[in-house]
């Protein structure tokens, strides 16, 4: 398969084009990799409960992960961080702890074995 090397104007690119457009881009942060997407037919309705679910899980978790990144000594902090630094596939170090962390809490945001 052939690889693409974008231009520079869409490698300096991030989010929408414009606010019309349904085509997005994405940059890594560390790697330098430039990804495009479409979003085709997105559903424009209210809610479901699941989705009311979801986000209200998500709501938790986020206090949740910024609640124990706070209680972190400085040396549990550091091994994180190098933990971070030495992957790719994700971007922040927030997004990392939530990756990291996301199955040891419940559907209600608390920390299981707690």
């Amino acid at each position: 398969m052939a690889k693409i090397y974008p231009i520079d104007l869409v490698k300096a690119m991030s989010q929408k084009v414009c606010t019309h457009s349904d085509t997005y881009f994405r940059r890594n942060k560390i790697t330098g990799a430039t990804f495009s997407g479409k979003m085709c037919n997105p559903y424009e309705g209210p809610a479901s409960e699941r989705q009311t679910a979801v986000r209200n899980r998500f709501k938790a978790m986020q206090a949740a992960i910024r609640t124990r990144i706070a209680a972190l000594t400085e040396t549990e902090h550091d091994k994180l961080w190098a933990e971070y630094l030495a992957q790719t596939d994700i971007g922040s170090f927030y997004g990392f702890c939530y990756h990291k962390w996301n199955s040891e809490y419940d559907a209600s945001g608390a920390l299981i074995g707690d």
